[in-house]
């Protein structure tokens, strides 16, 4: 596969959640050539203390957008409010028909051992979405499309139970990364108190510590996958 174009979907809570955490795998594939997209289930609309929910959407959808011109990835938005996504299959067909419009090879998403209920959420709606996109038997608009490789991507809301067994070089990526996620204005510091940049700038030289790279992300695979250090995704 490695030597074939492939496609990496990542698919994220909030607007700002896939960036940071598999920003720099997707800025590193679309260097190699390959397609990347993300996916926004929500917009993360409720965390700015300054501005309304509607305001500070607007912002965050301009924010999504420019992140994802810079990382080269397409980009997708479902219509549900920050901290109210629900786990249900309207959801998960919606994704579905995403999936099956874009044909990813490799789904990326949150760890479900999280704080945040969208985050539990989103990982559960991704496992369904990847299986109704997969039965032909389900029929939708579009035709069915087989993506079975699926991981989890480090957010430091969903640390519970996650431990990375894959580690993927981003050097090549990291600056790309860093200037994606700083379209955010809650990463540049400027709305949350939590210093995102500074944290997954951070991991990412601890993992690459780790993995013996300069830079690096790491990955949870589905249960019984073996430690990974690669400068790819396996098989990709």
């Amino acid at each position: 596969m490695a030597d074939r174009q492939v496609h990496i979907m990542v698919v994220g809570a909030h607007a700002g959640d896939a960036e940071l955490m598999a920003g720099g795998l997707l800025a590193k594939y679309h260097l190699l050539g390959h397609k990347t997209s993300i996916v926004h289930m929500t917009l993360g609309e409720k965390g700015n203390r300054a501005l309304s929910p509607e305001e500070y959407a607007k912002q965050k959808r301009q924010e999504a957008e420019a992140a994802a011109s810079v990382l080269g990835a397409d980009v997708y938005f479902l219509p549900y409010k920050d901290a109210e996504l629900p786990y249900c299959d309207k959801a998960a067909y919606m994704l579905c028909d995403i999936i099956r419009k874009a044909k990813p090879n490799l789904l990326i998403t949150h760890w479900e051992g999280s704080i945040h209920k969208d985050h539990t959420n989103t990982s559960k709606i991704v496992r369904d979405a990847q299986f109704y996109a997969a039965l032909p038997t389900i029929k939708r608009d579009l035709p069915h499309h087989g993506c079975w490789q699926i991981a989890y991507a480090e957010n430091w809301e969903d640390p519970k139970g996650f431990e990375p067994d894959t580690y993927v070089d981003i050097t090549e990526g990291y600056d790309t990364f860093i200037k994606a996620a700083r379209k955010y204005e809650m990463v540049s510091g400027k709305i949350s108190s939590f210093r995102y940049q500074e944290y997954y700038e951070a991991l990412a030289t601890t993992r690459g510590c780790l993995s013996n790279f300069q830079k690096a992300e790491c990955y949870m695979m589905p249960e019984g996958a073996l430690v990974r250090k690669s400068g790819r995704f396996p098989g990709f």
